[in-house]
């Protein structure tokens, strides 16, 4: 299975062009600017409309009309908005959780957890102060997915293993928003 990565895009989803072949695109939130209804529906109508036969998305600290949202309607197939829940594909346990919810939501035997928050100290960095979440990181710690994909911090985009967890920061803009990275690729 390949897994794309995408966060931190901020309204420029559309910028992004010829991203490679995959099975699962996932959205580590931050795909918005304001939190708009607006930019919300310009988000879900681009993701859709990927080439990709599964989409995941959780939302980030900027997506705020999304915040408390425990569902969106009319989702095509495939398109998953993992708000605090899983889904399986191919036998691979997926698990989002919202920004800003307690770490306790995360199960035990997940494959790839989602979030927009980093884990404290874990590329985590950005304008000179440490963003993560010390909660979270103990939990992933003692659930141990296999990948951990999540943004936030900007400066801090990069890859690491530790205790057979892979942590990757997917941020893909700067500190201004600009769009400056290209998304990620893993294979499971």
């Amino acid at each position: 299975m390949r897994i794309l990565q995408l966060s931190d895009t901020h309204n420029q989803h559309a910028r992004l062009a010829e991203l490679p072949e995959a099975d699962v695109v996932v959205h580590c939130g931050d795909f918005t600017e304001n939190g708009t209804e607006e930019e919300v529906l310009d988000f879900l109508n681009w993701f859709a409309g990927l080439p990709y036969p599964h989409k995941l998305f959780v939302t980030g600290n900027h997506d705020l009309c999304l915040w408390d949202a425990e569902e969106i309607e009319d989702l095509p197939d495939g398109m998953h908005f993992l708000q605090d829940r899983g889904c399986v594909i191919d036998g691979v346990r997926f698990f989002g959780l919202a920004y800003n919810h307690p770490e306790s939501l995360i199960p035990d035997g997940v494959d790839v957890l989602l979030t927009h928050e980093p884990p404290v100290m874990l590329l985590d960095k950005s304008a000179g102060t440490h963003w993560g979440n010390a909660p979270l990181r103990r939990r992933v710690l003692e659930v141990k997915p296999r990948y951990h994909l999540y943004g936030h911090a900007h400066e801090d985009w990069g890859v690491m293993k530790m205790e057979d967890v892979v942590f990757s920061n997917g941020a893909l803009a700067d500190n201004c928003n600009r769009l400056c990275r290209r998304p990620r690729l893993f294979a499971l």
